[in-house]
């Protein structure tokens, strides 16, 4: 469906077409002119009656209907194409939600189609609508207002699993036993997720900072996509750092749970050696031999209680002294 078409010229928007025949007829043959049309989920017929009014290449736009493409940069003919993945957390309990969004540039027209957890660009349209010099580049700023809104909320995640790998960090090392693997292989599985969605991005952007792309041919443009590029590979390069250090914190805590049994193995030998003495003792005299001399003495029961209290005691001073206990 349509969620939104704007018509702009010299950094303002001048018209609000309803449909893109309406849109097409607005835009006229004025060169300074162009128009973005925002679409979420479209059907087939929708995204078909927008490549047939804008000219979209048939293999452009089945990459956007289908979706689930990888971020890339691709130009056909005058038309440059860019697949961009969205990354949003609601929760540190919840999963990662990952959508798409497909962006068509042309001279005087954008064309994004949203899919799935995709974030909503009217922020990224009314952004830009108040920065009337940058939208005055046409299109171009079109396509860095929602990168940068893209990338921003990477940069919220990354904010949001840094501050988990802390609370994991914390409670792996605190003096309680905890039971952390689970909790950290899911924020492995988080890293790895973001890293397939984000990473790509920093090379395909790399084009259209350095001015390779005949699309983009303004000048003054460039430095905006190579501010997002370099935070694209910064938050990329910090994601990575926070998995390596989730790998090291995954190797503690299973070292830790080890020395835990290991100590819990000592203290059970340790009672179980204490309480062989009382059992020794009771087993012996609990024969019924008719010739046991202690049997008949009168102290017998009272000094067999003592010997096993004796060795009792030294043998907890000594795992107590040893760490055992």
């Amino acid at each position: 469906m349509i969620v939104d078409c704007g018509i702009y010229r010299a950094g303002h928007r001048i018209g609000s077409p309803s449909d893109i025949d309406a849109a097409v007829e607005e835009l006229g043959t004025r060169e300074d002119t162009f128009c973005w049309l925002g679409l979420k989920e479209p059907s087939e017929d929708e995204l078909n009656d927008a490549a047939q009014a804008f000219g979209l290449h048939p293999l452009a736009v089945e990459d956007a209907f289908k979706a689930h493409q990888r971020p890339k940069v691709e130009v056909y003919g005058e038309v440059l194409f860019v697949a961009l993945k969205t990354v949003t957390w609601p929760s540190v309990s919840s999963a990662l939600r990952i959508g798409e969004i497909n962006i068509f540039v042309g001279r005087r027209f954008v064309v994004t189609v949203r899919h799935g957890e995709s974030l909503d660009l009217q922020e990224a349209r009314h952004k830009l609508e108040h920065r009337t010099s940058l939208l005055g580049h046409g299109p171009a700023a079109v396509l860095y207002a929602i990168c940068d809104q893209v990338v921003d909320r990477y940069a919220d995640v990354v904010d949001q699993l840094d501050s988990a790998v802390d609370d994991i960090e914390q409670s792996v090392f605190s003096s309680e036993r905890t039971s952390d693997a689970e909790a950290t292989y899911r924020l492995k599985r988080h890293a790895v997720a973001f890293r397939k969605a984000v990473r790509p991005l920093s090379g395909e952007l790399a084009p259209i900072a350095a001015g390779r792309v005949e699309a983009i041919k303004d000048a003054k443009v460039r430095p905006f996509f190579r501010n997002v590029a370099d935070h694209v590979l910064r938050l990329s390069e910090q994601v990575d750092s926070l998995d390596d250090l989730l790998s090291s914190v995954l190797s503690a805590h299973l070292a830790r749970v080890g020395v835990q049994q290991n100590d819990d193995m000592r203290r059970i030998s340790a009672w179980v050696a204490i309480a062989a003495v009382p059992t020794l003792l009771a087993g012996i005299y609990g024969m019924n031999f008719r010739n046991m001399p202690e049997l008949n003495w009168t102290w017998g029961y009272f000094g067999l209680l003592g010997i096993m209290a004796v060795f009792c005691l030294l043998l907890y001073r000594g795992f107590k002294r040893a760490g055992w206990l």
